[in-house]
């Protein structure tokens, strides 16, 4: 069995070697490409753009060679023009945390870790951060120099410890915080915090307990949580789902997952809400990868080479297709710890990920080092939800890297619309010379479009209004067809342990001028179709795509601007 890994490994890992060579003569081509451009200072476990040139990225406090005020920085701000990285001060451990932006341009990041001590160190320099709140204010700095993360742990904290939680933004505009664990797991939640809070606080800050949690016990860590275009909550977490009402406060139970396939943390798959569409914006939520293996199962004899699940399920949120129930479709391969990135063009991106094993490390009878997984995944696959069922996965053209993209990885689209990725550390600390070290290379997955003349947008307003129609100039290179134009509103979201929260396409109706030289665009109707948030950072950015060739990002503010809880805007859908 062992010889078998070995040789398989050497096969997996050679073959990626010998295809990366070709990277660049494949970008001159105009084709996908994975390119390598700079080193972070510490794992990117954590990742979200902040604003057109920074991106920033969040660890713990164990090892990471980037230092602040003598000692290990643990939050990292990546300038996307040099490819360089710098230090930020925090004050609490922001391991395995989440987060997201609110209505009024800041980023909050929550919960965390409690107390670690890195090596050589008696005093560790953070501070308990599973009640952790930590706010990245709007920073117009293209270089990040002046930005800041404000912390104040004595008077700006959750109401419960929450460590690997999951968080996303509504449609008040405020943050929406769900579930974690209390206190350090072997593997399962054995200790879990089973309510959902917000921030700014409702409900006098106090919890609201979850049965939905409480039943998903113990396999439901970073629950998969999305903001639906009614203001209703969809969240899957085990191999369960529900949509939560926030303003009656009642669960309505889903379809269980097929094939009893668990999808969340320490059985790792992935899931999104597919791109919404006008008229009518039909929420539907596809979720794919994980593992079938009981729950009952105790992680001591678990296995680095349980295969991971192939399984996709999508399901459309009407009474009609929740009565249809999840519909199964297969990955070209199984996939523990994948992630999705929504493309501008509507294809779903899935990325990284181990073809065996689970999440976390130092769990299971047969660790590779002290990962829990093997075999890693190193070409992506591209899913089109508009083709027919059956014919939805291709891995044509895409590429193949060789650096394992494992536990606590990060990515993130850019707004040149390529992917930054970083991270990865299935170790407890930092590794070196391992079967999977930790990694601090980045890569960047350029798709075709980046090495061709492409749309170019002038004039888009620099706020919009939910159900306004405006204006703005687009210069189409010859040779396009104007017949195919798509016009996205995204949220690029925040990419934490194999999800990416509040990540969300919204499709306009775009009309080309007569010369085909301005496009006159309807923005979504309300602030639930789309949740308010600001242009001062990420929280929206206009693309469009002209016969499968994509502008870049133009960042937009959407609705008012003001502080949660923001009033209903727009109207109402029909």
């Amino acid at each position: 069995m062992q010889f078998a890994r070995l040789l398989l490994s050497s096969i997996l890992l050679t073959i990626p070697s010998l295809l990366a060579e070709a990277s660049d003569v494949s970008a001159a081509k105009g084709e996908w490409s994975f390119v390598r451009n700079g080193t972070t200072g510490i794992t990117a476990s954590q990742v979200i753009l902040v604003s057109p040139t920074l991106i920033l990225m969040l660890d713990r406090v164990l090892g990471d060679p980037l230092q602040i005020n003598g000692h290990q920085a643990w939050v990292e701000l990546w300038n996307l023009e040099t490819n360089t990285g710098f230090a930020l001060n925090a004050i609490t451990n922001t391991f395995c945390a989440s987060g997201a932006f609110i209505s009024n341009g800041t980023m909050v990041s929550v919960g965390g870790q409690a107390v670690e001590f890195p090596p050589n160190v008696t005093v560790p320099p953070d501070a308990d951060g599973r009640m952790g709140i930590r706010i990245f204010e709007p920073c117009n700095d293209p270089s990040g120099l002046d930005c800041t993360l404000f912390e104040d742990p004595a008077t700006l904290h959750l109401a419960a410890y929450r460590w690997y939680p999951s968080s996303l933004r509504i449609f008040d505009g405020s943050l929406m915080i769900l579930g974690g664990t209390h206190e350090q797991t072997p593997f399962y939640n054995t200790d879990p915090e089973n309510t959902f809070e917000f921030f700014p606080p409702k409900d006098n800050g106090q919890t609201r307990f979850s049965p939905f949690l409480a039943r998903t016990v113990p396999t439901n860590l970073f629950p998969r949580a999305f903001a639906l275009p009614d203001g209703k909550i969809f969240v899957v977490a085990n191999n369960q789902s529900i949509i939560y009402d926030i303003e009656a406060q009642t669960e309505t139970v889903l379809p269980s997952l097929p094939n009893s396939v668990h999808v969340t943390n320490p059985k790792d798959g992935t899931a999104t809400l597919l791109p919404l569409s006008p008229p009518n914006y039909i929420p539907e939520v596809l979720v794919c990868g994980g593992s079938n293996t009981s729950d009952s199962t105790p992680s001591e004899d678990l296995s680095s080479q349980d295969p991971a699940s192939d399984q996709c399920t999508r399901i459309t949120l009407t009474p009609e297709g929740i009565e249809k129930g999840w519909i199964v479709e297969k990955m070209p391969e199984g996939r523990m710890m994948p992630e999705m990135v929504l493309m501008p063009n509507g294809q779903v991106l899935i990325i990284n990920g181990a073809g065996t094993g689970y999440a976390a490390y130092d769990s299971v009878n047969d660790t590779i080092g002290n990962s829990n997984a093997d075999h890693p995944v190193f070409t992506p696959v591209l899913y089109d939800p508009d083709s027919p069922l059956g014919n939805r996965f291709t891995k044509e053209g895409l590429p193949t890297t060789n650096i394992p993209r494992l536990y606590h990885s990060g990515l993130t689209l850019t707004p040149s619309g390529n992917i930054f990725i970083a991270g990865s550390n299935p170790n407890p600390g930092v590794v070196e010379n391992g079967t999977f070290n930790t990694e601090f290379q980045v890569e960047f997955l350029n798709p075709p479009f980046m090495s061709r003349e492409r749309p170019s947008l002038r004039g888009i307003p620099e706020q919009i209004d939910f159900n306004q129609t405006f204006t703005f100039g687009i210069d189409i290179p010859e040779g396009l067809s104007t017949n195919d134009v798509k016009v996205a509103l995204m949220d690029m979201g925040y990419s934490s342990h194999a999800f990416h929260s509040s990540s969300r396409l919204v499709f306009m109706d775009g009309e080309l001028s007569d010369d085909k030289k301005l496009l006159t665009v309807a923005a979504p109707p309300n602030n639930r179709v789309y949740p308010p948030g600001p242009e001062l950072l990420n929280a929206a950015y206009i693309f469009v795509t002209v016969d499968d060739v994509t502008s870049t990002g133009t960042r937009v503010m959407v609705g008012n601007g003001r502080a949660p809880p923001v009033e209903d805007q727009g109207v109402p859908l029909a």
